[in-house]
């Protein structure tokens, strides 16, 4: 059995968990620019959202390398 302790622990590390979900969530919906919807990125399985950041993360990258704006 958890102890109250643990358990006001384990609520703070869901809290954060949310918290940095729901960042994703917002950034990507930002990123993607009409390409889907909050709701379409909220849906996504984690794994998709993960490659759809990595894209944003190399797009960037090859951005700042080559003096191309990134938009």
């Amino acid at each position: 059995m958890m102890s109250n302790e643990d358990i006001v622990t384990e609520l703070e590390n869901m809290e954060k968990e949310k918290d940095g979900l729901r960042d994703e969530f917002i950034r990507l919906t930002w990123w993607m620019r009409g390409g889907v919807t909050h709701e379409q990125i909220v849906n996504l399985p984690h794994k998709e959202r993960k490659l759809i950041a990595q894209l944003v993360k190399e797009n960037m990258e090859t951005s700042k390398k080559t003096g191309t704006p990134f938009y």
